[in-house]
């Protein structure tokens, strides 16, 4: 164990973080940082009615119960905890007197999330800490063309504002290697599309245009007149059609593997067409572990991805996906992309030329959901565009080569 404990202070101390608790932490330490949350018990409270439990290996386990805007405490693992976080005591005792921040620990495999991944995440905003480290996400929710829309904020506001779009069935949480590393400098957003995660789930035909409209308003809400886009998968269609919709509420875009209209393999079209997205409405269970092969295959190297990141990510699709509104949002937002018509007045290929706005493309040698050769079309549309290809990644750079991903991303924005 002492071993263990000076590990940890290393990779702390390292992280500059000075003051942390001795390295055996026990039960007293960690109920008396709990209780210190729940005395601090924000208004944010009153909106919340579920319990969120805390595990600390060998210090024990507790539940937190939130009902009617207060806190209560027991021991234990509740089993109708709607999340639950685990971790090591030492690293649990440090993100509970917000000495670490909870994302951070997480990135570094010190933290664990499972089940209601959003509940997990308001946690510090729910039962904030002592002292808050500005790049620890904030949660928020604002209404954006008619659309309670729930979003992650991180960084000092007043810095270059950069917007992250995330890809089709997940959420804001998908980019936090990114928000974690960007809001050093940057204003970071990182949204929850709508129909997706915390968002509120319209029940309408989810298809780019709309998308960038919803943008468009959000950042009006938010009294943003323009910002640097990050999109992921359908995140960076929707980027790039607010660079085409709405240029000068754009500065620059970055396409992570974006999912591109198809120019080919469109023959079931037809059937695609006849399948409405409200037979969503009917019970579709989906496992976890299924969810998670799924995940796995996204990657060229998942080992690279810690399987905490894993399960947490199947997680919180499953939550959404077991509801009604988010099986049809979901089904919606597919049948667009796999319809969008790559010719023509309204075609993807045939507008992309005009885009006006310097971007930045990343594809991935192993990404079977858009494939490298998108790479050669995207060079004939905007020959002014830089392309880059990870040879060794598959379709989210942003967590699988997070280092190389946001050096260029870091070096783009710098122009």
């Amino acid at each position: 164990m002492s071993e263990l404990g000076a590990v940890l202070r290393g990779i702390l101390r390292r992280a500059g973080v000075v003051g942390l608790a001795p390295p055996r932490v026990g039960a007293a330490a960690i109920e008396a940082a709990l209780r210190a949350r729940i005395a601090r018990t924000s208004d944010r409270a009153a909106l919340r009615r579920e319990d969120l439990a805390f595990e600390a290996g060998s210090a024990g386990a507790w539940t937190v119960e939130l009902r009617s805007g207060k806190a209560t405490l027991s021991e234990g693992r509740s089993s109708r905890a709607a999340a639950t976080i685990f971790s090591d005591p030492l690293t649990m005792a440090a993100v509970l007197e917000g000495k670490v921040a909870g994302v951070q620990a997480f990135l570094e495999g010190r933290l664990f999330l499972r089940g209601n991944i959003a509940l997990a995440l308001e946690l510090d905003d729910l039962l904030p800490p002592p002292a808050r480290e500005p790049r620890s996400p904030r949660c928020h929710r604002v209404l954006a063309d008619g659309v309670m829309s729930f979003y992650l904020e991180a960084g000092i506001r007043g810095a270059p504002p950069v917007v992250l779009l995330h890809g089709l069935g997940a959420t804001g949480a998908s980019f936090l290697p990114t928000l974690w590393d960007l809001s050093r400098d940057h204003h970071v957003l990182a949204v929850d599309l709508p129909g997706f995660g915390e968002s509120d789930k319209p029940v309408r035909p989810l298809h780019p245009a709309y998308f960038a409209r919803w943008l468009a308003a959000f950042l009006d809400a938010l009294a943003l007149p323009r910002a640097h886009l990050i999109g992921n998968s359908m995140g960076g269609r929707v980027a790039l059609e607010t660079g085409l919709r709405f240029p000068a509420r754009v500065d620059r875009l970055v396409l992570l593997a974006p999912s591109l209209a198809w120019r080919r393999y469109r023959a079931a079209a037809g059937l695609v067409r006849l399948l409405r997205p409200e037979l969503g409405a009917l019970p579709l269970p989906v496992l976890h572990r299924l969810v998670v092969g799924v995940l796995r295959s996204i990657f060229a190297h998942p080992s690279r991805v810690p399987e905490a990141a894993m399960n947490a990510a199947a997680d919180e699709f499953v939550r959404v996906f077991a509801t009604p509104r988010g099986r049809i949002a979901f089904f919606h937002a597919a049948r667009e992309i796999y319809l969008e018509d790559p010719h023509g007045v309204r075609g993807f290929w045939d507008r992309l030329p005009s885009l006006e706005r310097p971007a930045l493309f990343i594809f991935g040698g192993h990404d079977w959901l858009v494939p490298r050769a998108f790479a050669r079309h995207v060079r004939k549309a905007l020959p002014a565009a830089r392309c880059e290809l990870f040879r060794d990644c598959g379709h989210v750079p942003q967590f699988e080569e997070p280092e190389r991903t946001h050096a260029l991303v870091r070096e783009f924005f710098k122009g």
